[in-house]
């Protein structure tokens, strides 16, 4: 049988691995991007106030983008599996620009012929679609980082990081509701021009993430020479990686606390 290291010894070799460059690079580049994907927390309540989408039609979308983020996850195996992880990111958040940006023109009446639902089907679905393909090479960058014998709880840390940063861009995204009034009594007054500066805000914050690919490595190859370089550990790169993995999840917990005991409270309706 396989010795089971401690809890102590556990604990010593995760430190020592988010020390490593191989991990708190990417690893940073990964939160600040998701950090960065703030949506228009006014969206759906546009598509019910003013387009008058039923709650049969707000499922059908839901349905959609979770079969279409299925696709992306198989179109990504069998299309692109080998592309570097830095082009699968630029390519994605580009066309996820472009996707937001058409939300733009559902708000103005532009679809081209087309019906507000299916228009708004394409902009909404086709986003989880990129999402689809941007999972699996995120994942397989998290597995190479595990280190041997505490794969389970460092890949339980390295989530927890990915995803506590979107629930950060979820709790950004609430705020910027109050930088122009998108209220539903503004909607139904057939005032949008708030709806489309947020659009356009949040597609720009979200299309910023492209920025950060740099510290994306670009292949599996690349992130086994980060980990072979002996000069590439930091204790300082390694302390703030635990410092905003524990803070993000204190925060997270906070505002779910928040939400139940004082709805509203960050300003949304």
């Amino acid at each position: 049988n396989v010795p089971v290291a401690s809890t102590n010894e556990q604990c010593a070799e995760i430190y020592q691995t988010v020390c490593s460059r191989a991990v708190w690079q990417p690893m940073g580049f990964v939160y600040l991007y998701n950090v960065l994907q703030v949506g228009n927390a006014a969206w759906k309540q546009f598509l019910k106030t003013v387009l008058g989408f039923t709650s049969n039609q707000l499922n059908a979308l839901l349905i959609a983008a979770y079969v279409l983020l299925w696709l992306g996850i198989m179109a990504y195996k069998k299309f692109f599996i080998n592309w570097s992880w830095r082009s699968v990111y630029i390519t994605t958040t580009l066309l996820n620009g472009i996707f937001s940006a058409l939300q733009i023109l559902l708000i103005k009446g532009i679809t081209f012929g087309l019906s507000p639902f299916i228009f708004a089907l394409g902009d909404d679905a086709f986003a989880d679609f990129i999402g689809g393909i941007q999972f699996l090479p995120t994942t397989i960058m998290m597995v190479h980082l595990c280190p041997s014998g505490s794969e389970g709880a460092s890949y339980a840390m390295f989530t927890t990081m990915s995803n506590s940063a979107y629930t950060l861009a979820s709790a950004f995204s609430t705020l910027l509701l109050g930088v122009w009034d998108v209220s539903k009594e503004v909607m139904e007054r057939g005032e949008l021009t708030g709806m489309v500066n947020l659009t356009a805000l949040t597609t720009c914050i979200q299309v910023s993430g492209v920025l950060f690919v740099g510290l994306l490595p670009r292949t599996k190859d690349d992130l086994s020479n980060l980990h072979a370089d002996p000069m590439s550990g930091s204790k300082i790169g390694g302390f703030i990686f635990l410092f905003v993995t524990f803070s993000s999840v204190l925060y997270s917990l906070v505002v779910g606390v928040l939400n139940i005991i004082k709805p509203g409270w960050a300003g949304e309706s």
